[in-house]
């Protein structure tokens, strides 16, 4: 006798899959940006609740001579990560046997990090002399070789060669050398003392809304084609500060919450007497023009100006487009298996503060385009595969493995994982035919990471992590 896949049975199992699903991946990624709700058949409504706790540690550098890219362990940074916690929120229904609509709330992009300890805090005190010496390398100090012995004669030097210049004066060879030699040295002690105790830290936010409409077709409607519009949010905060940052530490950005638009396009086929469900999800990039507010203090170094180390600017930024795949498939009548897929390019995305920026274009190193403040080095791809089984008529218990790529290795010192493996448990109890409530976890052990600056400098070495992820889900189902 022919096995028969009943979807509406299935969907019991199923379910309980998206919970603590496809979160905490490469580069800026959060929620996975899932779709399935919208893939659920007749009058469907999900609230999902996600926690993500990681643990990041490693060792500093030892080595905080700006022009060196050497790696030298050093001292403890703690746990780098915060706990940090997100909503997805999903409607959709059929208007007729044809076409559906549906609304999408996410929170797709996000990054919560913070350093307590090491070289990525601002010294406290006041030690301007033996910090000046440390990190030029001997250049300045007691036995320097260029005759600057002290931070008050470098400072002194630099002033009075700045004075020159605003007075319409033009400078040496020898004394434009000094400039460039003794100039990011001071910019760096300033900047390390004016911040004195503060950490550094990272939060990154943004949400998506979602609006989808989709039209099924074919002899039995086993085809959809569905898109439509998204509204996108980010805003986020940096902080700099130690003197592993070199010329940027006491770097402060605050982007202001900037909305922009995109969309997302997709096509899904389903066979429902096997329980067959596949779909294709294309997300485009986002482009936001943002107002950003930037402290520098490099930047009043140089220009002999306190008041150029604030400035406020427009700044572009693409979030990155992406590409889903979400798969499943009943093995028997009351077994389910799953795939999930997805891709993002993080190495075509970068963050480039125009301060940031134009102060890095001082050093010709650096070329005519000068540096990001955030970029990545390769493409994210991530795999998860899962099994659900429906042990009694209301409840569902499934199990998850997942592999993500990361975004290359060295990454961002703001985010120092090189993707992760991962398992996870769910269980899904209905509480009326309709009703359900989901629960589920998931253990990562984290890539082996370098921390790097923009500059190419190692900063850290971050080994041997994990993190848990833990999600709730109240659902609804109608026909």
């Amino acid at each position: 006798m022919r096995a028969t896949f009943h979807l509406k049975t299935l969907t019991v199992a199923i379910a309980t899959l998206s919970i603590a699903s496809i979160t905490n991946a490469a580069g800026l990624d959060r929620s996975g940006q899932d779709v399935t709700a919208f893939l659920q058949d007749g009058t469907y409504a999900e609230a999902v609740y996600t926690y993500i706790d990681a643990d990041v540690s490693g060792k500093d550098s030892a080595n905080i001579i700006p022009t060196s890219n050497t790696y030298v362990e050093g001292s403890d940074t703690g746990d780098i990560a915060e706990s940090y916690d997100f909503f997805r929120y999903g409607v959709k229904t059929d208007i007729n046997d044809t076409f559906s609509v549906g609304i999408l709330y996410d929170e797709p992009f996000g990054a919560a990090a913070e350093y307590t300890k090491g070289n990525f805090v601002a010294q406290e005190g006041d030690n301007r002399e033996a910090t000046i010496t440390a990190i030029s390398g001997g250049a300045i100090g007691p036995n320097s070789p260029l005759g600057i012995t002290s931070f008050a004669q470098a400072q002194g030097t630099v002033n009075a060669l700045q004075g020159k210049i605003a007075q319409g004066g033009t400078l040496t060879a020898q004394e434009q050398a000094a400039l460039t030699a003794l100039a990011p040295a001071v910019g760096i002690v300033n900047g390390e003392y004016n911040t004195a105790g503060e950490n550094t830290k990272v939060e990154v936010r943004s949400n998506n809304i979602t609006a989808i409409l989709g039209a099924k077709f074919g002899s039995n409607k086993e085809f959809q084609v569905y898109g439509g519009p998204v509204a996108q949010r980010i805003e986020s905060e940096v902080r700099l500060r130690g003197l592993a940052y070199g010329p940027a530490t006491g770097y402060t950005s605050n982007i202001n919450p900037d909305q922009d638009y995109g969309w997302i396009a997709g096509m899904s086929y389903s066979k429902p007497e096997i329980a067959l469900k596949a779909a294709l999800t294309y997300r485009s990039e986002i482009d936001h023009s943002m107002d950003i507010t930037e402290t520098y203090p490099l930047a009043g170094t140089l220009a002999g100006n306190p008041a150029a180390a604030t400035q406020t600017n427009k700044m572009e930024i693409t979030t990155p487009k992406s590409v889903n795949f979400d798969f499943q498939t009943g093995i028997n009548p009351t077994t389910l298996a799953t795939a999930k897929v997805r891709w993002v390019p993080w190495g075509d995305f970068s963050i480039v503060p125009p301060l940031y920026n134009a102060v890095s274009k001082n050093n010709p190193a650096y070329g005519p385009d000068g540096l990001a403040l955030v970029e990545y080095g390769d493409d994210q791809w991530q795999v998860e595969l899962g099994l659900a089984k429906r042990v009694a008529p209301a409840l569902a218990v499934s199990g998850t493995v997942g592999w993500d790529s990361g975004a290359g290795d060295p990454t961002t010192s703001l985010g120092p994982i090189d993707g992760y493996y991962s398992v996870g448990l769910g269980a899904k109890y209905n509480v009326t035919p309709e009703w359900a409530v989901s629960a589920g976890g998931k253990y990562l052990w984290f890539g082996d990471a370098k921390g790097q600056l923009p500059t190419q400098k190692l900063v850290g070495d971050f080994q041997d992590n994990d993190g848990y992820i833990l999600g709730m889900k109240l659902s609804y189902q109608g026909k």
